[in-house]
């Protein structure tokens, strides 16, 4: 296991952020992204014949990024851009979000949701409230329970040295924190990223990356977004790759691992919601919510035009 000694230390001097033209994946196979608005007659003829399944990122994706995420709120149009898509295709939300904070913002319980980067996956929605008793078709998947306690005692420790540094928040997102310093000054961001890992010396079980202008803390456990893609696909019994169509829509370094899952099925759609061309494992590319929100209304509207296996 990584300890604290060998801890990889995050690099935010350029702050993650989308409107800067830093690659979001470093590797080789990655390509610069089309449009998929451009391209949608590709992503609907990959479509016919197919069962398609709808995956989106939250923040900068649904919502536009603000300097407060307690008001990260996603607009009317796309609330009901997302209802009216699920009608027709099963969709879910993958954020790095608690997934009681996404259900609060999204509000909307004809999709499926998964928090804290796809540890905390509720397949099958019945209340946002996880205390409450389940029927027996949900599935609630949580692997990094185990860590609950830990990442409680973190984000309290995390909380508090940061509460010198001007404008940093910290948000438990119950299986992950977000040290958020988007409201920092950049002379501090260093400041930032020394205080945090100070305080995970005394967690060699958790591990740091970087986001847009966020630190997110995790357990070290072999799951992401993609694994969580994976066993979405698997819980609805969606996971043949001849006859489903994958589509994922996200903005931020977490969601590569989605990318890449999609591209290795050889048979998904991955597409990168970014401001400047990046390399990327997405195979498309959108400009921010405001273009995110126009491709669920393409799909809605090819809907009738795809031919859909029951």
């Amino acid at each position: 296991m990584m300890t604290s000694s060998n801890r990889e230390k995050p690099d935010i001097e350029s702050g993650y952020d989308g409107s800067s033209d830093e690659d979001s994946t470093e590797n080789s196979r990655a390509e610069i992204c089309p449009s998929a608005l451009c391209f949608f007659d590709q992503i609907v003829a990959s479509a016919q014949d197919k069962k398609v399944v709808l995956f989106l990122d939250y923040d900068g994706t649904l919502s536009p990024i603000v300097n407060d995420p307690e008001k990260a709120f996603m607009s009317s149009e796309m609330r009901a851009t997302v209802k009216s898509v699920a009608k027709h295709f099963p969709t879910a939300i993958v954020s790095g979000r608690s997934r009681d904070k996404v259900f609060d913002f999204v509000k909307l319980t004809e999709i499926y949701y998964a928090g804290s980067h796809g540890m905390d996956i509720l397949a099958s929605f019945a209340d946002s409230d996880s205390t409450i008793e389940k029927t027996k078709e949900t599935k609630l998947f949580q692997p990094a329970n185990e860590f609950l306690t830990m990442i409680t005692e973190v984000s309290k420790s995390l909380i508090e040295v940061t509460k010198a540094i001007k404008g940093a928040t910290v948000e438990n997102n119950k299986f992950c924190v977000s040290v958020h310093y988007r409201n920092v000054d950049k002379k501090n961001w260093k400041l930032v990223a020394q205080v945090v890992n100070n305080v995970l010396k005394d967690f060699p079980s958790l591990k740091v990356s970087t986001g847009r202008k966020v630190l997110e803390v995790r357990p070290m456990i072999n799951w992401d977004k993609g694994k969580a893609v994976e066993f979405l696909l698997r819980s609805l019994e969606l996971d043949d790759s001849e006859t489903v169509l994958p589509i994922y829509i996200g903005d931020d370094k977490t969601d590569e691992d989605a990318f890449k899952v999609l591209r290795e099925r050889k048979n998904g759609c991955g597409i990168l919601v970014s401001q400047v061309p990046k390399k990327s494992e997405a195979f498309f590319m959108l400009r921010g919510p405001s273009e995110v929100v126009i491709l669920p209304v393409m799909l809605n509207f090819f809907a009738a035009l795809l031919i859909m296996p029951s």
